[in-house]
């Protein structure tokens, strides 16, 4: 079960975290791993750790918010492989504020990063999976697009977005065999976190860190294995039935 054996998944924000899991764990299971990062040695790194285990990858430079990039690395794609099984839009950004205290410009950047890059990587794998129908794009949303968090006003925009694209997609596309769901996580421990904390509650980063594993009843935050698991079961053809869904990932936000 959950063979990906023969199968091209191109995953962006693989460098680390989440991707990084998502990638390490399709390369496992017989993926042939593309990996789309702004970030080219983190994107190496997970592409060494993958051959190392005797896993198939490679990684392309690329912005997701970039429309010139994006084009150019799925034309490559499309070169080399001919195809696009699986596409996993992970590259996101966060942003702590409310509406009164974001300004313009990280309006701006979050949105071109989370909501476009996402339209611009689905839009580019469209026409290859139309071509072959049959494809499975998987999103990366949030815990925020099902329910409201303090300070997150434009992170949370940007992932109501990723929800509402999800069922769009799905529907559109259901009859091409094209599948279209997302995973909706809570708190998740990632470098991504650590780095959010640093920025934003410099010489806090303890009490901080403890805070965001309390928010989740089952006591710690999420480990992000735990999400590729999750990930793994949506983009395999165990989920064939399966299409327009959110997923939470919580450690049971929502039932409490």
């Amino acid at each position: 079960m959950f063979e990906l054996t023969h199968k091209v998944a191109v995953i962006t924000g693989a460098g680390s975290g989440i991707g990084q899991a998502l990638a390490l764990l399709f390369a496992k299971q017989g993926a042939h791993v593309v990996i789309l990062d702004i970030d080219r040695d983190a994107a190496g790194a997970t592409v060494k750790s993958i051959q190392k285990s005797g896993g198939r990858a490679v990684s392309l430079l690329c912005d997701v918010s970039k429309s010139r990039e994006v084009r150019k690395a799925f034309q490559t794609i499309d070169s080399e492989f001919r195809r696009i099984d699986i596409l996993v839009n992970n590259a996101g950004i966060a942003h702590v504020g409310t509406l009164a205290n974001t300004s313009e410009e990280d309006f701006d950047q979050i949105y071109n990063v989370n909501v476009k890059g996402v339209f611009l990587c689905s839009q580019a794998a469209i026409s290859a999976m139309l071509r072959q129908n049959r494809g499975v794009i998987l999103n990366m949303a949030s815990i925020v697009s099902l329910i409201g968090i303090r300070e997150r006003f434009a992170y949370t925009m940007t992932k109501g977005a990723v929800l509402t694209m999800t069922r769009a997609i799905a529907v559109d596309y259901m009859k091409n065999n094209i599948r279209c769901n997302c995973i909706c996580p809570a708190r998740v421990h990632t470098p991504f976190v650590d780095g959010y904390v640093a920025k934003n509650y410099p010489g806090c980063e303890p009490e901080v860190l403890k805070a965001l594993s309390d928010y989740q009843p089952i006591g710690r935050m999420g480990r992000p294995e735990e999400v590729a698991a999750l990930g793994l079961y949506l983009c395999s053809d165990e989920s064939a039935f399966v299409t327009g869904q959110a997923y939470p990932i919580d450690g049971g936000v929502l039932v409490t």
